[in-house]
């Protein structure tokens, strides 16, 4: 069955935009660009439209022409030159930075003009990196919105901080605005400052497990609200989603972007996804969190990222999108009864 408390933000009819985005270059492993076709095709266009949704969909194939960089400027983020300033080195390590911020803007100028149009996107991904598209096209429509960041890692580190180079695992840093500024018009970094800003205080995470050294330096230093899974273990998980809605929402009067990793939920829930790490949200504490948030009525964006079809066994896979699948229902309204 349906919920359909009436959403503050969104005009009737009430339409989702399905925004398929095939997209892996934020990080390494193959195969997470094959996400959006795999949920769509275990029928979740259908299965939206039977919550009463109208549907509106582009297709996966509306990012795929965006080419890699000309000659002369190289993916992992330098030019030519020698790497000779600590800068430099750092901006080197990023994993094709030129192609993510180019598809990224692409992706948030999709979910900027459907949410202009009343629409809700719900975004399938593809890695997390696409969040700094996603989030930035939901704060050019509604610039108060805040963000909740379901996820087992916290996404935020900078280009100084990353071990890996993999930018599935900075996205927040972009969107806070902690990386040090372009040293020029010409630079990687300033490839990135289409990013919109979302500041702070209207970000909170639940599911936090596996997170960097320094990506604790930079929540402590930032005072970013996070509620990780000892929080969940402690409270619950209904305390949990109140106490990080009375965080970024005081009122109950911002719009909420929902972004949602599958490795926020334990590998026995969601095994087929690129960075797994035991001990997360069961089934349901996942599914709760998309319920209450629907339950506000303030939902304007929903992201579904990481699922993997290419890792672990078939079954594996038919259980991660059969999940992935059925937790965008309940961020839409599907309830128990």
């Amino acid at each position: 069955m349906s919920s359909t408390p009436s959403n503050k933000f969104l005009p009737s009819p009430k339409t989702v935009a399905i925004v398929g985005c095939p997209f892996s270059g934020g990080q390494s492993k193959l195969g997470v660009d094959k996400a959006p076709i795999h949920l769509v095709q275990a029928g979740l266009i259908n299965e939206v439209e039977e919550l009463g949704w109208r549907v509106v969909f582009d297709g996966h194939h509306q990012f795929e022409d965006i080419s890699t960089p000309p000659d002369g400027i190289q993916l992992n983020g330098t030019s030519d030159a020698a790497v000779n300033t600590a800068l430099d080195a750092s901006i080197a390590r990023l994993r094709s930075p030129l192609l993510v911020a180019q598809v990224c803007e692409s992706v948030a100028s999709a979910v900027q003009a459907h949410a202009e149009m009343g629409h809700l996107p719900v975004t399938l991904g593809g890695d997390h990196s696409l969040a700094m598209g996603t989030i930035s096209g939901t704060l050019r429509a509604y610039d108060q919105a805040c963000v909740i960041w379901i996820d087992a890692h916290a996404d935020i580190n900078t280009i100084h901080s990353t071990d890996s180079g993999n930018i599935h695992g900075m996205p927040l840093s972009f969107l806070l605005k902690l990386n040090p500024p372009a040293p020029s018009p010409d630079s990687v970094l300033a490839k990135f400052d289409w990013v919109s800003h979302l500041p702070a205080e209207r970000l909170v995470y639940i599911g936090l497990r596996d997170v960097d050294r320094g990506e604790k330096e930079i929540l402590k230093k930032h005072s970013i609200k996070a509620f990780s899974m000892h929080e969940v273990d402690r409270y619950g998980i209904g305390k949990v989603v109140e106490m990080a809605l009375d965080h970024v929402n005081p009122q109950r009067d911002r719009p909420i972007h929902l972004s949602f990793d599958v490795d926020a939920l334990d590998p026995s829930v969601a095994p087929s996804t690129g960075t797994p790490v035991r001990g997360g949200l069961t089934f349901r504490e996942g599914h709760y969190i998309c319920e209450a948030i629907h339950q506000t009525g303030l939902l304007v964006a929903f992201d579904l990222m990481e699922v993997n079809p290419a890792l672990a066994d078939a079954e594996s896979v038919r259980q991660t999108v059969t999940v992935g699948c059925s937790l965008v229902r309940s961020a839409l309204g599907e309830t128990l009864l």
